[in-house]
């Protein structure tokens, strides 16, 4: 049996509008997908029922946040709604030097401030098959306003626009096409040469020698 070095990790950025599906894709393919994982950031929300710090996020006070900010130690943040969400860079290069594949789900402002920080990032984006398709899926159980659902179309529209920033655009119509697509992406850049050329360095050398 031939020993083999893990080549570096992959940082995938995922994004897409509210309604697309990106949060069940994900899911199915963490499960369907070994050596794979979302990155945890770090929050200034309140940790909800049933979540876990250092598992859904690493839960931390506006200052203690606002000192991470300081330091430099983010390769992205953003406030949403009133909270602070961010990704320290220290954490996603321990993952990708351990050759583990990380995901960031993020959206596209975050996404441009990753791509310069991180060489060799692979940014995918998620889009509903249709504006009909949209509407439906932001209506949710129908108990909200003509309004709010008003303003999460405008939400998703303005998202969408940024689709073209990416490296690769998925149409989540069908689920399961959409989720082999994602798995097709990630199993073609783990099949790039210089990967390749690490992960099976002794067969290499006993082949061509």
């Amino acid at each position: 049996m031939h020993a083999h070095t893990p080549p570096r990790g992959t940082l995938y950025i995922f994004s897409a509008p509210s309604g697309a599906g990106k949060t069940s894709l994900v899911k199915a393919l963490l499960e369907r997908s070994a050596g794979i994982e979302v990155s945890v950031s770090h929050t200034t929300r309140a940790m909800r029922p049933g979540e876990a710090d250092g598992v859904h996020y690493h839960f931390v006070s506006r200052e203690q946040f606002l000192g991470l900010v300081a330091d430099g130690a983010f390769i992205e943040h953003a406030e949403v709604f009133g909270n602070l969400y961010g990704t320290t860079q220290s954490a996603i290069e321990a993952r990708l030097a351990a050759g583990v594949d990380v995901i960031l789900e993020i959206d596209w402002q975050g996404a441009r401030q990753v791509r310069e920080r991180i060489v060799g990032t692979v940014s995918v984006f998620i889009l509903p098959p249709s504006v009909a398709a949209l509407q439906e899926r932001l209506c949710g159980r129908g108990t909200d306003s003509e309004a709010i659902i008003a303003g999460r179309m405008a939400q998703a529209r303005s998202e969408s626009s940024h689709y073209g920033e990416y490296d690769y655009l998925v149409i989540n119509d069908r689920f399961e096409q959409a989720l082999a697509e994602l798995e097709a992406i990630v199993a073609a850049r783990r099949l790039l040469l210089e990967a390749q050329r690490t992960r099976h360095a002794a067969l290499l050398s006993g082949l061509c020698d």
